[in-house]
C-alpha cells in the first residue's frame, strides 16, 4: 500500500473519522482508524463498536492498493503538525506505517486491516432527506437537554420522530425538556420513533454543514445511517422506550412573561455568580411590569436585580436552576422571549417569540 495525499486534503476527514475514535479502549484496534486505498481513493474508517464514521478522499494519482489500521490520534498529530501546503506520502512497508513529508520521517505501528470490527447493518425500514441545515438546526435547538450518564439509559440520547410530514427532535435530562421540529417529505401516514445516542448526536452534528444540501437518513431496525457528502455516519440506536414528551409539556399556564432575550440572559448570568454552586438555584418574583432576579449561597453572600418586563399576571415566586434557563436563552434567536407559568410547584414553558417550532420545558426548584 502506498498513496500520495496533500495535506489540506486529508485533515479535515482525518479530525473527523479521529474524533470517533475513544481515547480509552478495551480492543487496542479500536484506537486505530482503518485506511484502505482503492484506485484514486483512500477511505478512512474510525468507530467505538457503537458509531461509526467512513471519510473518503479523492487522490490526485492513483495509490497502490491496501488495506491497514493505525493509531489515529498520532497519525492526527503527525499531520497537523506539518506545513498547511505539505504533501504526505504514506507507505507501508512490512508492520509500520511510514509517513514522508519534505524531510520528515515518521514509522508507526500498525495492526492488520481484517481486525478492525465492522458496525453489523441490519435491514432498512425507513428513509428520508432534509437539508443539513435543517436537522443541524433541530440537533442545536435540542441537544443540550441530553442526559449524561443517567441510570435511565433512553435519556442519553435524543428522541428522533418521524410523523405528519414532519421530524421532530427531543432531549430531556429528567429537570428540562427540549423539542424541536422540522417538516420533511414523507409518505402519509409514515411514522417512525427513534433513541440517537448522545455520542452518536454529537458526531451528527460535527458532519454537518449550514448549507442546503441535503442529507439522506437511513433507519434500520437497530441502526440509523446518514450520508453526508463524502461521509457515511452509522449510528447503533438505543433499545428503549423514550417518556412520553407531550405530557410533559404544560399546557395550562395562565401567567405570562415577555421579555428581551440577551437583557435576560445577562441578568441571569450576573446573579449566577452568587448563587450556590452546587444546586445553582435563582429565586425569580414577578410582580406586574418587573421581574426580580435573587440568588445567595453557604457563605451568606447575596445577589439581586431588577428587570422591566411584559408582565400583568400578580405576585408569583418560583425557582428555577440557572444554568437550566441559560442554556434555553444562548440557543433561541428571537429577541423576545415568552414564558408562560402556573404557578410555584409547576414547569415553565420557554419560547423565542419567533422561533414556534422550538419548545422548552424547565422544572421548578424548592428554595
Amino acid at each position: 500500500m502506498r498513496l500520495v495525499i496533500s495535506r489540506e486534503a486529508l485533515i479535515k476527514p482525518l479530525q473527523l473519522v479521529a474524533g470517533v475514535v475513544e481515547r480509552r479502549q478495551t480492543l487496542p484496534v479500536l484506537s486505530n482508524i482503518l485506511l484502505v486505498a482503492e484506485g484514486d481513493q483512500l477511505s478512512l474508517t474510525g468507530t467505538d463498536l457503537e458509531v461509526e464514521l467512513v471519510g473518503r478522499v479523492q487522490l490526485d494519482e492513483p495509490a497502490e492498493a491496501g488495506s491497514v489500521t493505525v493509531p489515529a490520534r498520532k497519525l492526527m498529530d503527525i499531520c497537523k503538525s506539518l506545513a498547511d501546503d505539505a504533501r504526505i506520502e504514506l507507505e507501508l512497508s512490512g508492520q509500520k506505517m511510514m509517513i514522508k513529508s519534505g524531510r520528515s520521517r515518521f514509522s508507526l505501528s500498525t495492526l492488520p486491516a481484517h481486525e478492525f470490527p465492522n458496525v453489523e447493518d441490519s435491514p432498512e425500514t425507513f428513509e428520508l432527506q432534509l437539508p443539513q441545515s435543517a436537522l443541524r438546526r433541530l440537533i442545536e435547538q435540542t441537544g443540550f437537554s441530553m442526559a449524561q450518564q443517567d441510570v435511565r439509559y433512553y435519556l442519553n440520547g435524543m428522541l428522533l420522530e418521524v410523523k405528519d410530514g414532519e421530524l421532530r427532535s427531543v432531549a430531556t435530562d429528567g429537570h428540562r425538556l427540549a423539542t424541536s421540529v422540522s417538516g420533511v417529505d414523507t409518505d402519509a401516514g409514515s411514522q417512525q420513533q427513534i433513541i440517537v445516542p448522545r455520542k452518536g448526536i454529537l458526531e451528527l452534528a460535527r458532519l454537518l454543514q449550514g448549507g442546503d444540501e441535503s442529507v439522506k437518513l437511513v433507519i434500520g431496525a437497530n441502526h440509523i445511517r446518514a450520508n453526508v457528502g463524502d461521509f457515511t455516519f452509522t449510528s447503533k440506536l438505543v433499545d428503549g422506550k423514550f417518556p412520553d414528551y407531550q405530557r410533559v409539556i404544560p399546557r395550562n399556564g395562565d401567567k405570562e412573561l415577555l421579555g428581551d432575550r440577551q437583557e435576560l440572559r445577562q441578568v441571569f448570568s450576573r446573579i449566577a455568580i452568587l448563587s450556590n454552586e452546587k444546586y445553582r438555584g435563582v429565586r425569580l418574583t414577578l410582580n406586574d411590569g418587573y421581574l426580580q432576579v435573587m440568588a445567595n449561597n453557604p457563605e451568606q453572600e447575596e445577589a439581586e436585580e431588577t428587570v422591566a418586563v411584559d408582565y400583568q399576571g400578580g405576585h408569583l415566586e418560583i425557582g428555577f436552576n440557572v444554568n437550566y434557563l441559560l442554556d434555553v436563552l444562548s440557543i433561541l434567536n428571537s429577541d423576545v422571549v415568552r414564558f408562560t407559568l402556573l404557578d410555584s410547584n409547576s414547569s415553565a414553558l420557554i419560547q423565542g417569540q419567533d422561533e414556534p417550532e422550538a419548545l422548552y420545558v424547565v422544572m421548578p426548584m424548592r428554595m
